[in-house]
């Protein structure tokens, strides 16, 4: 069993290469790293991971397309592939309202976007001289200078739609935490409706996962903080609350109470006084290890090839020592 770990901001960047080290040793296949809004750059971060590390597998879970030119990005992911030797791989999303209003971004034809720079990226990195005359992506004639050994193109996706695409187009879907393993079940079917159109099967598109994983010792603090973790996202990324299946007026209560996003310390924890247990039990891993192992166990019988798991109590070393993939 393929297990990985996902790292946002909660984990100084330092602390995450000692963790990395430590989670090559112990048989972890793959570190992801997410953008984390507006704390932290994930290919800085995967970059100082490759330096540190030998053989584990390090992707970006997600970077956005609006704000990166497609051959900039290719050259950043061919100078991490050099760096890495061949163990890098480039999950990319379209961003999600309201950051993308916020920063300038028009958010508009998310699945064209998409399209277009998956196909230009895999054709750049096979070392093709590329044209290519999009709506997004306009590429006139470039050809990389290094052809890197191996960059996988993975879609951070989260509605079915975006599921249907990255099946079509990809190498793999990265799938979004905050979901329920009935939520999995049902987007392996768009994945695979979208890689019939390939001629492909669904076991041809990798399929890792976020997986939020709130296990402590002290089963009170996982509890409260798989509930704050619940706060935050239901109050600030609607496309999760929409996939998470939370019922809309929860949602609406914990947004009446944060004012979306950005939000402060003092109105989540009041928000987390909505969350119920039972609500966070069905969209993670939490509880003690035998029911977190089981939980884990149930999102890849519902469709991820990997769980990457993400420690909601940032105890980090406990989810290295307990949900290495030999305990599986």
């Amino acid at each position: 069993m393929r297990v990985g770990l996902y790292f946002t901001s909660s984990v100084p960047l330092r602390d995450e290469i000692l963790y990395a080290k430590l989670a090559e040793r112990n048989g972890f296949t793959s570190i992801w790293q997410g953008e984390s809004r507006t704390f932290r750059d994930s290919t800085v971060s995967v970059a100082a991971l490759a330096a540190f590390t030998e053989k584990i597998k390090l992707g970006t879970g997600v970077l956005h397309t609006w704000t990166r030119n497609v051959v900039t990005l290719a050259t950043t992911f061919t100078t991490l592939d050099e760096l890495s030797n061949g163990r890098t791989c480039l999950g990319i999303g379209v961003l999600w309202e309201p950051m993308a209003s916020k920063i300038g971004i028009k958010r508009e034809k998310p699945l064209q976007a998409m399209r277009e720079h998956v196909v230009v990226l895999k054709k750049l990195f096979k070392g093709e001289e590329v044209f290519f005359e999009g709506e997004f992506v306009k590429v006139r004639g470039v050809r990389l200078e290094r052809v890197p050994t191996n960059v996988p193109v993975y879609v951070g996706a989260t509605g079915f739609k975006m599921m249907e695409l990255a099946g079509e187009i990809a190498d793999g879907v990265l799938l979004n935490y905050l979901v329920s393993p009935e939520y999995n079940r049902k987007a392996v079917e768009f994945i695979a409706a979208g890689a019939r159109k390939s001629g492909r099967k669904i076991m041809d598109v990798d399929r890792p996962q976020l997986l939020a994983i709130s296990y402590s010792a002290d089963l009170e603090k996982a509890f409260y903080m798989a509930r704050l973790m619940v706060a935050e996202y239901l109050a600030m990324e609607p496309h999760i609350a929409l996939a998470s299946g939370v019922p809309e007026k929860l949602t609406n209560e914990i947004r009446e109470v944060t004012g979306g996003w950005p939000t402060t310390d003092d109105k989540l924890r009041q928000a987390v006084e909505i969350v119920p247990e039972k609500v966070a039990s069905e969209l993670m891993a939490v509880g003690d290890i035998e029911t977190c192992r089981k939980k884990i166990r149930e999102y890849v019988d519902s469709g991820a090839t990997e769980p990457l798991l993400y420690p909601v109590t940032g105890e980090v070393l406990p989810i290295l020592h307990h949900f290495a993939p030999t305990s599986f």
